[in-house]
């Protein structure tokens, strides 16, 4: 792996931090139009607890005649495309990571974001980036809103200045931890008026099969539930029950795919990982019986098909994505052993050897997460 340009980053971080003053005064020559932007560049699992207030955006007496565009993470364009296209007028893609240390790149997107002559612009991702609170003063939109947010995702010494980009900074009550909460809460405070949705959904075709879908992998290697009790669970499947399984994933976790296939009977388990498209992958766990997961976007996925899941559940960010609150129906059972250093936004305290998962992933036994199958099998 190619190590970052420090020197790259210091040219694009000088580009988000001053040129924003530069556009502001430019921005005096034009007439505001009625165009608005989003800027959502999380994974895929965020946007999955996001996408269904595009539609309330889109419908809204405030914004229903504005231009919208969703400038949006390449790793959900394809669902954004496919399941999100009549709410939004424009899509622009990126990734997020690449442009820190791609500062020609990054100044042409804040140029043409300029260009666009947004007059609102809407942040609703409460761990702020550098990137991202830059790309949205570069905009010199006349409203940009966001939330006050945190600094797990923007260090202090940015954030005290990319603070003031914003006209209207949210500041999240006391209890609203869920993610899918938050944004309700964004939009009720955009829109002036409270939204009243309970859960993330998608609409795919259903023909319920005899199938159980299992992904082993997770963005992150250490919040990783381990491959050998993934291996030994699949043979109790198999034991117990005729369930045809499915060992799915992106292409990152092809490497565990085949080191269980290596070792499973032939016939029953088909390895899918890096081979299926996000809408194909949508449309499986619409019809699966049951999903087994770490905690990944697959878990949200099932929520939002209202598939029964198992989530394999760390404490880093306990209670943000994972458990579901109580009042969501057909939410994902998450399998986890409470730890008093849960919610460490995954700054693990302990000492953990290259390619181990972290404690509070290991400390879910087997034993826990197959009792809790045979409900379902």
């Amino acid at each position: 792996m190619q190590t970052p340009n420090r020197n790259l980053f210091r040219i694009t971080r000088f580009i988000l931090l001053r040129f924003p003053g530069l556009f502001r005064f430019l921005a005096r020559f034009r007439a505001p139009q009625q165009n608005l932007l989003l800027l959502k560049t999380d994974a895929i699992g965020d946007y999955i607890l996001f996408r269904n207030y595009l539609e309330v955006l889109r419908k809204s007496a405030r914004y229903k005649d504005y231009r919208i565009t969703l400038l949006g993470n390449e790793l959900w364009q394809d669902i954004a495309l496919e399941h999100d296209r009549e709410y939004v007028d424009d899509f622009i893609f990126i990734r997020p990571g690449d442009l820190d240390h791609l500062p020609l790149k990054t100044f042409k997107l804040g140029w043409r974001l300029f260009k666009n002559n947004y007059d609102v612009v809407l942040q609703p991702s409460y761990t702020r980036l550098l990137i991202t609170d830059g790309l949205a003063a570069l905009t010199a939109a006349r409203h940009i809103v966001g939330f006050m947010g945190d600094i797990e995702g923007l260090p202090e010494r940015y954030k005290t200045k990319t603070d003031q980009f914003y006209t209207i900074k949210l500041v999240l009550p006391a209890g609203k931890s869920f993610e899918f909460d938050r944004s309700q809460y964004f939009f009720s405070n955009v829109l002036d008026y409270p939204v009243n949705l309970k859960r993330p959904y998608l609409t795919v075709s259903k023909k319920i099969e005899k199938t159980l879908i299992i992904f082993p992998g997770a963005g992150v290697s250490k919040r990783r539930w381990e491959a050998e009790k993934f291996l030994v669970l699949i043979k109790l499947i198999l034991e117990q029950s005729n369930v045809r399984i499915l060992i799915a994933g992106s292409a990152d976790e092809t490497e565990i795919g085949n080191y269980l296939m290596e070792r499973l009977p032939i016939g029953r388990v088909n390895n899918l990982a890096g081979k299926t498209p996000l809408t194909q992958l949508i449309e499986l766990i619409g019809n699966a019986a049951l999903v087994i997961s770490n905690e990944t976007s697959a878990v949200h996925i099932a929520a939002a098909v209202k598939t029964p899941a198992i989530c394999i559940l760390g404490g880093g960010h306990f209670g943000r994505f994972a458990p579901y609150p109580v009042a969501v129906e057909d939410a994902p059972v998450c399998m986890f052993e409470q730890m008093e250093c849960y919610n460490c936004n995954w700054n693990c305290i302990y000492q953990i050897k290259d390619g181990d998962p972290f404690p509070c992933i290991t400390a879910v036994t087997l034993e826990k997460v197959w009792a809790d199958v045979q409900h379902y099998l």
